[in-house]
């Protein structure tokens, strides 16, 4: 018999733990960065957060709809299509970006460099046959 994740409960303990120690979190996501993102529900128009391992180069962050390799992207990912400005919490800042879905050769290259300092991210492409979606928050 499997065991049922509540993921609600454990998203709200990542991000109270990222607020309490600005931006680092332990358990699964020791040693990787982490961001909060803000979006708002596509049919609900309620605000979500949802924390995410990022690709950060520079001012840059990038986010993948990897949902652990799941055959359907994450609510996340609709809600940010849907309603592409939002904010973005990284360590102590809080900033406002507007999403922007990544396609061709630009989404395979940033996939890549995520993959090479975060292996997991290959065996989730691995794992679903659909293209995980790269988002670009870009500061507002």
């Amino acid at each position: 018999m499997s065991e049922s994740i509540d993921f609600d409960e454990m998203n709200r303990k990542v991000i109270a733990e990222f607020r309490e120690r600005d931006g680092r979190v332990g358990g699964a996501f020791d040693g990787f960065p982490l961001v909060l993102v803000h979006h708002v529900g596509a049919k609900s128009g309620t605000e979500r957060i949802s924390p995410l391992v990022p690709l950060l180069e520079g001012e840059r962050i990038f986010i993948f709809a990897s949902k652990g390799g799941s055959a359907e992207n994450p609510a996340w990912y609709h809600n940010l299509v849907a309603n592409p400005r939002t904010r973005v919490e990284t360590g102590t800042e809080t900033v406002d970006v507007v999403a922007r879905v990544l396609t061709g050769e630009e989404r395979d290259e940033v996939y890549a460099r995520q993959v090479a300092v975060a292996p997991q991210f290959a065996e989730y492409q691995r794992n679903t046959d659909r293209s995980i979606p790269v988002v670009e928050l870009e500061r507002a």
